[in-house]
């Protein structure tokens, strides 16, 4: 059985991945060394690599489910508003039927959160 996916997410600075993950969306630092940080809320996860040559090459758009999007838009969006990407800044139900909206980062990672109808 498989449990869970887990991102490797490149940095040229470790501190860019940090505030988006744990100061914009509030995960919780589970650890830290020269090179990686592990990041979680709730059930997701996520490994910030501090790597410039993979960062220059990748960009990632990352997309976490919820179950809860309107209590997650007004925690992130009080908490830090310049994270809203400019295409997602509102919570939109899109064509194929997800609720989403959307962050960036100054360094071009995108996070989507989405939630799916409960027809």
């Amino acid at each position: 059985m498989l449990t869970r996916l887990i991102p490797n997410i490149f940095y040229a600075s470790m501190q860019d991945g940090l505030d988006l993950f744990v100061e914009g969306m509030a995960f919780k630092l589970l650890h830290r060394d020269d090179r990686l940080a592990v990041v979680e809320r709730d059930s997701a996860k996520a490994y910030l690599v501090e790597d410039a040559e993979f960062a220059a090459k990748d960009r990632p758009e990352i997309a976490i489910e919820t179950d809860a999007i309107e209590d997650t838009y007004a925690e992130i969006s009080l908490r830090r508003p310049g994270l809203l990407h400019p295409n997602g800044e509102v919570i939109e139900r899109k064509p194929w039927g997800a609720q989403e909206f959307a962050l960036l980062d100054k360094t071009g990672v995108c996070v989507v959160f989405r939630q799916w109808r409960q027809d």
